[in-house]
């Protein structure tokens, strides 16, 4: 595969992943050890927040309606409704089974969800409305028991108005005002006020997606959602301004966010550029965007579509977008990627709102190994046997077999007692 950059990446170093990791190891011990205490010291210090209580009643949430537009409450409204839609036509998909798999051996597996789940809900820069409904929606149509909210305060010391609105609406079970590794920490080892919950989904900054990072295997995770990022394949149909509005999309969420633009065409890749720069200068949060899209951002020139695939396959990106005459042959080139958007119509900005697939997706190159978070997240595959005498006594004897080669004297005698038992 050929290829040359236009524009490249500034990378991060080893000593910033080092800081990273001890700054979230001291949160968490803290948090462990010491609960309530810990979490009201890490607000006040990272948040200047200091509340009688971090819990926000129901009343509290159900009084968010009032502070919030007709047309965003109606816009909130849809997204529920889309996602909703989206994560019960997944679970429809799921089936379980219990038939025959050799003569006298039933086999089959159960679909139950977790009892209880922690959804982090980031509102840092930007209070992304719908980041609550991408998390709760699922576990909700998967039937988890106790749905746990966690959100950090705003600008404004509070949780917004819009997302507030939307846990109230999806009937969240707790809701705490409460944000960073410290949250993560108290959902998965749980505080005075918060009992510890099974699973934590939801994507955050990097203190949180480290917290998370550290706290699995004492409780589950979805995966770990980074900054956001975009990889776009385009040939000389695209158009440079959608092109550009799609990238600066995802780079104005966080200084960290990542761009990426790979085509067959060096003279779009010159105009994309161009046009980035122009539409910078119109953006209210042209600094945010500028940061990332200097700092993060990537332009590559591959000689033809099949490269620009491998190419994108490599990287394995959150969201991967086709601007390309043929779209849908494209798409069948690719395997890695969080979520695509097929055409140069389907902006990635319409998942990230309310289209109805989850927007919480893999990223750094996750999307190799893992999908997005959806309905299955938060069920659990447990499969079961049961034999006939008849199935026993071939099990067994195969079992023996294989344990006495192994040295496993014990393995070896509980299947040799049912073929002695079942035989006589």
């Amino acid at each position: 595969m050929y290829y040359y950059e236009i524009k490249n990446a500034k990378p991060v170093t080893e000593e910033d992943e080092a800081h990273l990791q001890e700054t979230v190891r001291s949160i968490l011990a803290e948090v462990k050890e010491k609960g309530d205490s810990a979490l009201r010291y890490f607000e006040k210090k990272f948040d200047n927040y200091d509340p009688p209580s971090f819990r926000i009643t129901s009343e509290q949430a159900a009084g968010a309606v009032d502070e919030l537009p007709a047309d965003v409450i109606e816009e909130l409204d849809f997204a529920i409704s889309q996602v909703s839609a989206f994560a019960r036509a997944q679970k429809e998909s799921m089936v379980e089974f219990d038939k025959e798999i050799g003569p006298g051996m039933r086999m089959g597996h159960r679909i139950v969800p977790v009892d209880s789940c922690g959804c982090y809900v980031p509102a840092g820069r930007y209070p992304c409305l719908t980041a609550a409904v991408m998390s709760v929606i699922p576990a909700k149509v998967a039937g988890v028991d106790r749905v746990v909210a966690c959100s950090p305060p705003g600008r404004e010391g509070r949780i917004n108005p819009g997302i507030l609105y939307t846990l109230h609406k999806m009937e969240v079970d707790e809701i705490y005002c409460i944000g960073g590794a410290q949250a993560i920490g108290a959902m998965a080892y749980g505080t005075e006020l918060i009992p510890r919950v099974d699973l934590i989904v939801g994507p955050g900054n990097q203190f949180v997606m480290e917290a998370k990072r550290q706290v699995f295997g004492t409780v589950g995770i979805d995966f770990l959602a980074g900054p956001s990022e975009v990889l776009i394949i385009a040939d000389n149909t695209a158009r440079a301004d959608y092109l550009a509005a799609d990238l600066l999309a995802q780079c104005e969420h966080d200084p960290h966010a990542r761009g990426c633009l790979v085509t067959v065409s060096e003279s779009l890749a010159r105009q994309t550029l161009a046009e980035i720069e122009r539409q910078l200068k119109e953006l209210t949060t042209e600094e945010v965007a500028r940061a990332s899209w200097e700092d993060k951002g990537v332009v590559v020139v591959v000689d033809n579509i099949e490269d620009a695939a491998r190419y994108a396959n490599e990287y394995a990106p959150e969201h991967l977008e086709i601007h390309t005459g043929q779209p849908r042959q494209v798409l069948a080139m690719l395997k890695h990627y969080g979520s695509a958007f097929i055409g140069e119509n389907t902006a990635e900005v319409f998942a990230d709102k309310v289209a109805g697939p989850n927007h919480t997706l893999p990223t750094g190159g996750a999307a190799r190994y893992t999908g997005g978070l959806w309905v299955g997240m938060f069920l659990k595959i447990m499969t079961h046997m049961e034999t006939t005498p008849a199935a026993s006594v071939k099990l067994a004897k195969y079992s023996e077999t294989q344990a006495r080669f192994e040295g496993m004297d014990a393995h070896r005698y509980a299947a040799a007692i049912r073929l002695q038992n079942i035989k006589s």
